[in-house]
């Protein structure tokens, strides 16, 4: 064993041995809604807000005993709001809360409203996005996006989030963004992880943290910042859950399955979600490109539509165990099967100066895939003494195999003598085993009066298999191996230790510091060629935030940090993969990782209103490169380090209320971003400022009707050496909710002007070429749902994950 994985193992269980008795670490407050005669009300809403502004800071719905209970980690005044259809909104004295507050309300009496019974009454939506310090809250429970959405489709509507025409999440207009549920890490490539976000359903969802720049605490990993995606509490002594069904039509139909399950007795918890989801869709393409040969232009037009289907099932299951008020254990199991079968049809046409005839190239991929992936955590929290210094450990394996089968299957003629066709094959096969390690804890000593330390060690061990067998075959003749097929293993082995610290220079300003190093050893193997890449690297990464209360109303907030994006697993291998006879995909060894250096201020009004400037400098980013060769005619893409890209970022947020039944929020974003570096012999120095718009309005209509329209406009842009045109698009959708809310019917339209088409082209050195791609995104989703519930109100703390490895898994 290394002595750096000694020193680790050391202070692991120095850490995991801290442990004594404890206070809780948030405020609960309970209580029983009943009408004037004494009659239970159940499925009322219940919220807790801020004394003075009314802002949101959490909330819940009754049971079907009338019973609530709310927590909270936030300290300062709060008022109880109680509100639902037929009664006066009940608004309780203002009160203190802290950490470890405890206050039952008893049973509350509400008043039924007093009027014209026959006049149609509508409720006012809540608020849905709260500002805080670190990150932007956006809560989902209870919203129209909850409803017949997938948690994919709730991320894309989040503020400042875009998701590609390729799945890759972007913030910000910057792509490396890290996803986290429930504080844990996701660790899927961008196509599993996509998989994995529509097979969840949004209904399951309590909240959505964007989190820019994340604080030390969080792993380096991820230069564009960090999403979290918190999942309901369970919130009855006994069970409660939902049943799902629905589907898409796109074109093609895809339906969508699901079960929720919590159960609680005694001192455990348990829970369980299964979904089976399907996803097909025809992505049509058309590439144009040019080549400059000495006897003149030669150019290829191709036309391609890719039907894809892919079938998921995902399981997610957990099981927790109250020690004791301030001690808990558990584990997690995460487990998800993905079935492909993609066919790629295409017709290429090619004409050749100094020759009237036509050459054409008919080109049929058939590719079957599938992937299985396997995750297990062990979890500990322990409060220790009654300020609330607490500790939580993390061990997390995770177990991914996949495979993939694809021929390519080549007819070329010249004219119309396609029955005179030669016919060629290209057989691709694709075996990937990976395996990860973490294991982690973390320590938070509280000192008063806002000041905090935090400090912590993890430890992360990877390795990955990756075996691509290339053969080729002309006409009946039988397959040859190829000599680009490949055996490559990966190792990655990153330790990291971190500490913050949190306290006030004065009343209206506090600060947080903080200084996360991670030490990386990583070896990649290429078992055929003979080659072995080692690199090993200690990195520094800083953060510094503060936090201005100009007034009340008003606060800035200033954050800077330095962040790190390692490479994919898959795209080390140097693999050739033959997209068409024409196209091919290479890997990259040399890749390094990518650093970026972010900077922002925030200005935040009545905790509602966001004016936020950033800056980011990225070094040795990664991109995309295309690369043509005259003599064959051929495109080559794969992956390099340019030297630097530059983003600057406005965007502002404004919630408006055009009436109590009508919300929307708004968002404006400029980005202007600059890609600088030397491709082959060419430089590459180019720069675009593109303007995104985005505007999402909430209705609550007559007869418990709900509705939600959503438009968007992602003006022209510059992704290294792409420049892609403007496009927009708009969504809509309709919920009704019946049997006293338990049961939901929702209706969905996408795409509604079939708009989202992606225009691009790349015009750089001896390059011209030009794409058109739509992927089907009009379509028409239905939903039925049914909630279930038994029981009282109880609590279950929340757990905290290991964080990176498994998101660059591809």
């Amino acid at each position: 064993m290394k002595i750096s994985t000694q020193i680790f193992a050391a202070l692991f269980l120095f850490f995991l041995g801290m442990s004594n008795l404890a206070a809780k670490e948030v405020a609960h407050i309970k209580g029983q809604v009943k009408d004037q005669k004494g009659e239970i009300l159940p499925f009322v809403n219940v919220a807790l807000i801020e004394a003075g502004n009314g802002i949101l800071l959490t909330g819940s719905v009754t049971d079907e005993n009338g019973m609530f209970l709310i927590e909270s980690s936030r300290s300062g005044k709060v008022q109880l709001v109680i509100s639902s259809i037929g009664f006066e909104t009940f608004k309780s004295e203002a009160f203190d809360i802290q950490p470890g507050f405890s206050k039952d309300f008893g049973a509350l009496s509400i008043k039924e409203e007093v009027g014209n019974l026959k006049e149609v009454t509508v409720r006012s939506t809540r608020p849905e996005i709260i500002v805080e310090a670190d990150k932007t809250t956006i809560n989902v429970e209870g919203t129209v996006m909850a409803e017949g959405n997938t948690a994919l489709d709730v991320i894309s509507r989040s503020p400042g989030v875009y998701v590609d025409e390729n799945d890759n999440i972007n913030l910000n207009g910057r792509s490396g963004v890290t996803v986290m549920i429930n504080d844990r890490q996701t660790y899927m490539s961008a196509n599993d992880l996509a998989s994995f976000l529509r097979a969840m359903p949004a209904e399951n969802i309590k909240s959505i943290e964007i989190i820019n720049n994340p604080t030390s605490r969080f792993d380096a990993e991820g230069t564009a910042g960090v999403i979290n995606i918190r999942l309901k509490k369970n919130n009855i002594d006994g069970m409660f859950g939902n049943v799902q069904l629905g589907g898409l039509y796109n074109g093609l139909f895809a339906p969508n399955t699901g079960l929720s399950l919590n159960v609680k007795k005694g001192k455990w918890t348990n829970m369980a979600n299964l979904n089976y989801s399907e996803f097909n869709f025809h992505n049509d393409l058309n590439i144009n490109r040019n080549f400059q040969l000495d006897q003149g232009l030669s150019n290829f037009d191709q036309n391609s539509r890719i039907t894809m289907k892919s079938r998921n099932l995902f399981f997610t299951g957990g099981s927790d165990y109250e020690i004791n008020s301030n001690h808990s254990v558990g584990v997690s199991i995460q487990a998800s099967q993905r079935n492909g079968a993609d066919v790629g049809n295409s017709l290429t046409e090619i004409n050749n100066p100094g020759t009237d005839d036509l050459f054409f190239i008919r080109s049929l991929n058939d590719s079957d895939s599938k992937s299985d992936r396997v995750f297990g955590n062990f979890h500990y929290v322990g409060i220790l003494d009654s300020t609330g210094t607490k500790i939580t450990t993390d061990v997390d394996y995770t177990k991914m195999r996949s495979n993939s089968n694809a021929l390519l299957t080549n007819n070329n003629w010249i004219n119309e003598l396609e029955q005179q066709s030669n016919r060629d094959y290209i057989l691709t096969l694709n075996e990937m085993d990976y395996s990860i390690l973490t294991a982690k804890a973390d320590f938070t000593k509280p000192f008063g009066k806002g000041r905090v330390l935090e400090t912590g060690v993890k430890g992360s061990w990877v390795k990955s298999d990756n075996v691509l067998d290339l053969s080729k075959a002309v006409e009946e003749e039988p397959f040859s191996p190829d000599p680009n097929s490949n055996h490559f293993i990966y190792e990655e082995n990153v330790l990291a230790a971190y500490a913050s610290y949190k306290s006030k220079f004065s009343e209206k300003v506090s600060f947080q510091a903080g200084l996360r190093t991670e030490y990386s050893d990583i070896t990649g193997t290429s078992i055929t060629l003979g080659r072995v890449d080692k690199q090993n690297y200690i990195d520094l990464f800083p953060s510094f935030f503060v936090q201005q209360q100009v007034t009340k109303d008003y606060q800035i907030i200033y954050n800077a940090n330095r962040r790190i994006a390692r490479p994919n697993y898959r795209l080390l291998n140097p693999f050739v993969y033959y997209i068409d006879p024409l196209t091919t995909e290479q890997g990259n060894p040399n890749l390094r990782p990518q650093y970026a250096h972010n900077l922002e201020m925030n200005h935040v009004i009545k905790g509602a209103y966001q004016f936020t400037l950033g800056y980011s400098l990225t070094n040795d980013v990664f991109q995309q490169i295309f690369t043509q060769d005259e003599e064959s005619r051929t495109t080559t893409t794969y992956t390099a380090n340019l030297d630097k890209s530059q983003n600057w970022n406005f965007r502002t947020m404004i919630p408006v209320e055009i009436r109590p039944w009508w919300n929307t929020s708004n968002m404006i974003q400029v980005n202007n971003s600059r890609w600088k570096s030397m491709i082959g012999d060419a430089l590459l120095d180019v720069s675009q400022t593109s303007l995104t718009l985005r505007s999402q309005h909430t209705i609550n209509l007559p007869a418990g009707f709900k509705a939600e329209v959503m438009g968007m406009y992602i003006g022209p842009s510059q992704y290294g050496q792409a420049t892609i045109k403007g496009f927009a698009w708009m969504d809509a959708g309709l919920t009704k909710s019946i049997m006293k809310d338990k049961m939901t019917l929702t209706l969905n339209g996408t795409d509604l002007f079939r708009s989202q088409f992606i225009r691009a082209a790349v015009q750089f050195d001896n390059i011209d070429t030009k794409f058109e791609q739509y992927r089907n995104t009009q379509g028409v989703r239905f939903t039925l749902r049914y909630k279930f519930a038994q029981g009282e109100s109880f609590r279950v703390s929340n757990r905290s994950g290991s964080t990176e490895e498994r998101n660059r898994l591809d």
